[in-house]
């Protein structure tokens, strides 16, 4: 009955719910039917003229196929259908095709005319799957269709159809590798497309047919690395996994100068150990050249490597653990020491997963905690064995517990170790004991502690813990044998109880290697051991055979006969390895007329004295394999693993990854826009990826005065000539602008000087503006002062407001000209007014006093004028208490982002900062030290103020490039007396600039962050925020964006970058009835998009 039952379910014919029986026959029973009888039911479905009938017949194929049941006997049948015009029945036809297509090839092969018609098919999935089963016929004979049909695909206008293409490729070259040369044109030429569909198929291909053609990758290197975030998961594993490799030949070893002084360090230690001053001088001339060359060299990063490493750290917050894996192992092979740290949270984060992918990680984590302990010593905790954990996790923990342990934390790690050999599984126990004596062996001062747990061990009820306790006892007494007599008579006296022979050969080892400790002892127990030498285990004989012969060298008296005794058994042991070294030590010992030289030098032999084993990682040597691989999964080299390269001695030319931009982008569209010439490449060397008409309109943005060279360096790496330009701009324009204070004789002092050499009389009365001289100072290099528009503007009227303004703010910028153009314009004249130069937002500080506001609001630019701009209101500049006055002892600092660029770094945050010192006495000497920040944060520290007078204030100002993120900038603010901790940490909105940005700019960038770089969120306005100019405040007053003009009063558009990495951020409020509104944020960096989101959400909602 059950075997007619199992039959019918394999016919199709099953009884399940919702599911039709057709074609049964009752009287057929399971075992005496014909096979030809199989799935007669869906075979006349299939030859039915209904598309529906032979939709559900396919179907249900499809599922067969999926719960794992033969559905090959239906061949004939399904590939009938291939012609048919029903798009759903083709789709599935292919799908079964694809699974049969290598079985059954010769009624494939009938076929192909089909196939190769649906390579014309006008729906793209057809065509793909078209190619998938041709590629899939693994026959000789059509290798130059498959050929022909692949080169086809390759230029397919879908991006669907060219990803099949490159996955038929390594299909190709397994079927006939003499197509190689011909499929390696197909992917240069693919690896040329600029659709991450495509990326890492692409890339799969090439590491399976020419993994060692690394010239491929140069000119597609920096497209791959910014397209990188928006692959799918699986493409960026093979995309980062072949860019470690590429790395590893292209560019320097960020390490290189470490490591040339560690290995002098070593050269000079083991030096030390020699006789003679002339090796001394030797060491010290080997470590003068070492400094010399470290001092020759300087290391500087490539470009391209800082672009690698700054476009994959982002993966680390990916949700596929294998591209979390990548990223982690690309770190640890490419980045400089200083950085590498940053993998460390995202591997334990890895920890929480399934137990497989704790497996994989905790391999990797192993081989890096031997090289690179600090990285993980914050996460000890983490590592911590939990009951749950199966064996070989425990095992893993128990190796990364073991090589994080040091002289700070062992104390820690040894209470973990006590509780786990309480454990039930055994194997885990002895893992635990080998791991406390490796411990030991390590660190010397835990030494006799762990000696004596390891002793009270040796009263445990279960032998096995006894019996690893003995091994690992052993090899710590090796280090100071004369310290431990009792311990080695107290392991004499287990020989009695313990069986496990491991364990008794260790004893009977330590025994006779210091019989000379014991020396009462050792006969009684040969004396014991001869006696029960028969029942022994192999390893144990050949260990009483050591025994005796150690005693018969140094109390033959006592032990002569017994060692005869024992020498007598071994002759005829069964075990040839025991009868031989019986023979050896007779001869060797026992000295006769036959006896050879070597019986002299018997003791030499027996009793040399033995160095005491080195307890090292299993891992030690895995770093050879490259992290996350296979072969360094098993520590074997697999079928198809790919050496790292070594790093090469001399940089190789890192022009070769630049991209040449065809003449006909360059278009007359930015004389329009009244842009700057072109007197230098300005399209960064990644042009290849983001198309003409994108590379026209990033150069508006990037020539925003503050950063215009930024935003080329940060889409690729922008090239020297373009910095040395930028700097040969600012510096001319310095001059300009010197000469020009010179001539209307106001002169403006530098901050710095400010600070320190100025009286006191002349510091209360620059109190007031000294915040706007400071910006303007830090604006030099980017915008023409305010003084020099001035004088360039024919408008008498503009030059008295100008005046007027300057009396009570010398150096308050209103609006920038261009560095290039030295045209004359009036101050009003916004027809002229460069578009690129707009983004100047005009913060007002919480510093400044009223008067000087009323003053900037009776100048002629009105706020319909400046309507693109995102005017702040005086209100959005929000002050934050830096050190309170309680704390400081009367000195007090509040800080504020004041939004304007900072001048001697444009990729920093203006951080402003005003001193109040309440106490009695005065402050002196203010300034900053040992600032924390995380890795690739930098600072500015404010210059040093050297008197704050009791009762007066001061402000100063600093610059903090924060890496586009919300970390703080911790550091010590000292004076001359005290020291106090404070901290920096930055609204996300601060992180901004805001960028000029006409309509159909806005809509074009916007369509490029689409997915998952766009978040949207639907929200409910403020009753007081109804209106668009309340909305415009809220938002700009929470973020540092510009204003986008918008042609619909329902919507309101903002525009702006982040400060240093140059991403684009893009925000919509679309307003609806009854106050409900949608809030859309278009930007690459996810994280600063969702922190962003938060807070725009609260100012409109609040």
């Amino acid at each position: 009955m059950s075997a007619s039952s199992a039959f019918n379910d394999e016919k199709g014919g099953s009884s399940s719910v919702g599911e039709p029986e057709y074609g049964h026959d009752p009287a057929s029973g399971g075992i005496f039917s014909s096979d030809y009888k199989r799935h007669d039911d869906l075979k006349e479905m299939l030859d039915s003229n209904k598309d529906s009938l032979k939709l559900e017949a396919m179907k249900r194929i499809v599922a067969m196929i999926a719960r794992g049941k033969n559905a090959s006997d239906l061949f004939p049948a399904v590939v009938k259908n291939v012609a048919c015009k029903n798009i759903e029945v083709k789709k599935l036809v292919y799908v079964y095709l694809v699974r049969y297509a290598e079985e059954q090839q010769d009624l494939a092969l009938l076929s192909i005319s089909t196939f190769q018609r649906g390579l014309k098919d006008p729906n793209q999935l057809i065509r793909a799957s078209a190619l998938r089963v041709l590629s899939s016929i693994r026959v000789t004979i059509i290798v130059p269709i498959m050929m022909l049909a692949i080169k086809e695909a390759a230029s397919d206008m879908s991006p669907y159809v060219r990803k099949t293409a490159a996955h038929a490729i390594p299909k190709l070259y397994s079927l006939d590798p003499e197509q190689k040369d011909q499929l390696i044109e197909v992917i240069e030429k693919l690896l040329a497309d600029k659709t991450t569909l495509v990326a890492g198929s692409v890339v799969m291909a090439f590491e399976e047919v020419c993994p060692e053609r690394i010239d491929l990758i140069h000119k597609n290197y920096r497209k791959l690395c910014n397209l990188l975030i928006d692959v799918e998961e699986w493409g960026q594993v093979v995309i980062i996994n072949m860019l470690t490799r590429y790395a590893r030949t292209q560019f320097l070893n960020p390490n290189i100068n470490e490591s040339l002084l560690e290995e002098g360090g070593d050269k000079t230690f083991y030096g030390s150990d020699g006789n003679g001053d002339d090796e001394d001088e030797e060491d010290k001339l080997k470590k003068a050249e070492v400094a010399a060359l470290a001092k020759r060299k300087p290391y500087v990063m490539d470009p391209d490597h800082r672009l690698l490493l700054r476009n994959t750290k982002p993966l680390l917050q990916s949700r596929n653990a294998a591209v979390v894996m990548a990223v982690a192992q690309l770190y640890f092979h490419l980045a400089p020491k200083a950085e590498v740290g940053v993998i460390a949270k995202a591997l334990v984060r890895l920890l929480r997963s399934h137990s497989e992918v704790q497996y994989v990680v905790l391999q990797n984590v192993a081989t890096m905690t031997i090289k690179r302990r600090g990285m993980f010593e914050p996460y000890l905790k983490s590592f911590y064995i939990r009951s749950t954990d199966p064996t070989q996790i425990k095992i893993l923990k128990l190796e990364v517990l073991t090589n994080l342990a040091n002289e700070t934390n062992i104390s820690t790690i040894l209470r973990e170790f006590q509780t786990y050999i309480k454990s039930m599984d055994k194997d885990f126990v002895a893992a635990t004991i080998q791991a406390i004596g490796r411990c030991a062996t390590n660190i010397g001062e835990v030494r006799d502690t762990c000696l004596n747990g390891l002793v009270q061990l040796l009263s445990n009820r279960d032998e096995l813990v006894v019996a690893e306790s003995v091994v690992v006892i052993k090899k710590l007494l090796q280090m100071q044998p004369e310290k431990h007599s009792d311990i080695i008579k107290h392991m004499a006296k287990l020989t009695d109880n313990i069986q496990v022979p491991m364990a008794r050969a260790s004893i009977l080892w330590l025994i006779g290697e210091y019989c000379e400790h014991v020396p009462k002892i050792a006969p009684d127990v040969l004396r014991k051991m001869a006696k029960s030498f028969t029942n022994e285990e192999d390893i144990v004989k050949l260990q009483i055979l050591n025994l005796a012969a150690k005693l018969y060298l140094t109390n033959s008296k006592q032990t002569k006969l017994l060692t005869q005794y024992v020498l007598n058994l071994a002759k005829y042991d069964q075990n040839y390895d025991i009868r031989d070294r019986a023979r050896f030590i007779r001869q060797l010992i026992v000295p006769t007329e036959k006896s050879g030289a070597l019986s002299k030098y018997a003791k030499k032999l027996f009793l040399a004295l033995k160095p005491a084993p080195v307890l090292e990682s299993p891992f030690k040597d895995r770093d050879h394999f490259q992290l996350g691989s296979l072969s360094h999964l098993l520590n074997a080299k697999t079928g198809g693993y790919q050496e790292l390269p070594d790093w090469p001695e001399a940089a190789p030319d890192p022009s070769v990854r630049n991209v040449e931009v065809p003449e006909w982008t360059k278009c007359s569209s930015r004389e329009k826009r009244k842009e700057k010439k072109v007197e230098k490449p300005f399209y960064s060397d990644s042009e290849g990826e983001s198309g003409p008409t994108e590379s026209a309109d990033s150069e508006s943005y990037s020539s925003s005065g503050s950063d215009s060279g930024s935003g080329s360096a940060e889409n690729g790496s922008g090239s020297e000539s373009e910095d040395s330009v930028e700097a040969s701009e600012s510096e001319e324009e310095e001059e300009h602008k010197k000469k020009k204070k010179k001539e209307f004789k106001r002169p403006v002092q530098e901050s710095e000087s400010e600070e320190s050499s100025e009286e006191e009389e002349r510091k209360r009365k620059q109190l007031k503006s000294n915040s706007e001289s400071e910006s303007d100072e830090d604006e030099e290099s980017d915008s023409e002062s305010s003084q020099s528009e001035s004088e360039d503007s024919e408008s008498e009227v503009d030059v008295k407001k100008k005046k007027e303004v300057q009396s009570k703010a010398p150096s308050k910028p209103v609006t920038k000209e261009s560095k290039k153009e030295k045209k004359e314009m009036s101050l009003l004249d916004l027809d002229d007014f460069e578009p690129a130069a707009s983004p100047q937002v005009t913060p007002v500080n919480s510093f400044l006093c009223s008067s000087l506001v009323t003053d900037l609001e009776g100048l002629s630019l009105s706020d319909s004028v400046l309507s693109p701009i995102a005017i702040s209101p005086s209100g959005a500049q929000t002050s934050y208490e830096l050190l309170h006055r309680i704390t400081g002892e009367g000195l007090s600092v509040v800080y504020c982002f004041s939004r304007q660029p900072f001048g001697p770094d444009p990729k920093m945050v203006a951080v402003q900062m005003q001193f109040a010192n309440s106490a009695a006495a005065d402050a002196k000497n203010l300034h900053m030290e040992d600032v924390k920040m995380q890795s690739g944060m930098r600072v500015q520290e404010f210059p040093e103020i050297e008197l704050l007078p009791a009762g007066e204030t001061a402000t100063a100002e600093m610059g903090i490039d924060f890496c586009d993120s919300t970390q703080a900038a911790n550091f010590q603010l000292c004076t001359h007396s005290r020291k106090f901790f404070v901290s920096i940490q930055p609204p996300v909105g601060e992180l901004m600039k805001p960028i000029f940005m006409t309509e159909n700019e806005f809509k074009k960038e916007q369509g490029q962050l689409m997915g998952m770089n766009e978040i949207t969120e639907r929200l409910t306005l403020d009753a007081k925020c109804r209106d668009e100019h309340a909305v415009v405040q809220r938002v700009t007053a929470a973020a540092n964006l510009s204003r986008v003009p918008c042609g619909s009063d329902k919507e309101c558009r903002f525009a702006g970058r982040t400060v240093s990495g140059g991403s684009l951020v893009l925000v919509t409020v679309a307003t609806k009835e009854d106050g409900a509104a949608q809030l859309t944020l278009n930007c690459d960096k996810m994280v600063i998009g969702t922190m962003l989101v938060k807070d725009i959400l609260l100012a409109l909602t609040q």
